[in-house]
């Protein structure tokens, strides 16, 4: 029973962080680690159990993303089936001793990048800007580096997808976008098809523990709904506040173990 209560809880807490600020990944994974689940397929589990919030979210930006160019979010949809496929592959041929290892440091990183999003967000707008010229100079160039660098974000989301949202709003923002709404709308859009070829390929591969991950999606589920709501109540500051703790104690917990 107590098993059972902290897998709703943390499952709970993870929908309201993601509605409201992300980070949902800090309580999820952990939660099922400690209850006896293996880390590599805890990380498995865990994916499944926030994934179909991701949907929800994206709906919401529905207009921005119908009115965004078409070839680019084919392009964006295809990049993220496949680095959520190669992300979990990568994971599954990762050894369990090699992951423990890195796990505390996933974690810390994802951590960071939660605490410092605005900063790597302005680094990516000059990087953008100070870029500009050739951008415009060399289209295939651009394109290429554009393809590589999604990639590179979709395989980290299909692996360990903590930070995910910042990395890709970062990504976004070095590819010259402004309009908070439409990267809003692909983050929660990639995310979501990321994390569906992850998710896929870790059931097919026997990974995810499947009584745990129906639990916490339901829970989760529920979190997310009381998020939005609590989203209009509380400051910002203070949540990001509780998911930057909730990101360092995990991590310390990780390394101690």
């Amino acid at each position: 029973m107590f098993d059972l209560g902290l897998l709703i809880s943390a499952a709970f807490l993870a929908g309201i962080l993601n509605a409201i600020a992300g980070g949902g990944s800090f309580l999820t994974f952990p939660a099922l680690v400690f209850v006896g689940v293996p880390p590599i397929p805890a990380n498995a589990t865990s994916a499944v159990a926030v994934f179909p919030g991701y949907l929800s979210s994206t709906l919401g930006f529905l207009s921005e993303l119908k009115a965004h160019n078409r070839q680019e979010l084919i392009l964006f949809v295809l990049l993220s089936i496949i680095g959520g496929v190669a992300g979990a592959v990568l994971l599954m041929v990762t050894p369990s001793s090699l992951f423990n290892t890195i796990v505390p440091w996933l974690l810390l990183i994802a951590t960071a990048l939660f605490a410092f999003d605005k900063v790597i967000r302005r680094w990516s707008e000059a990087h953008q800007q100070a870029g500009a010229d050739s951008a415009e100079k060399g289209f295939l160039g651009a394109s290429a580096g554009k393809v590589v660098s999604t990639l590179v974000v979709t395989t980290y989301g299909g692996y360990f997808n903590g930070g995910l949202g910042i990395i890709l709003l970062a990504l976004f923002s070095s590819l010259g976008m402004r309009d908070i709404h439409v990267m809003n709308g692909l983050k929660n859009g990639l995310s979501f098809i990321l994390s569906a070829a992850s998710v896929l390929t870790f059931a097919l591969a026997g990974l995810v523990f499947w009584k745990e991950a129906i639990i916490m999606m339901l829970a989760a589920t529920v979190g997310g709904y009381a998020g939005a709501h609590l989203a209009r109540l509380l400051p910002a500051s203070i949540v990001r506040t509780i998911v930057i703790l909730v990101g360092l104690g995990m991590s310390i917990a990780f390394f101690l173990r």
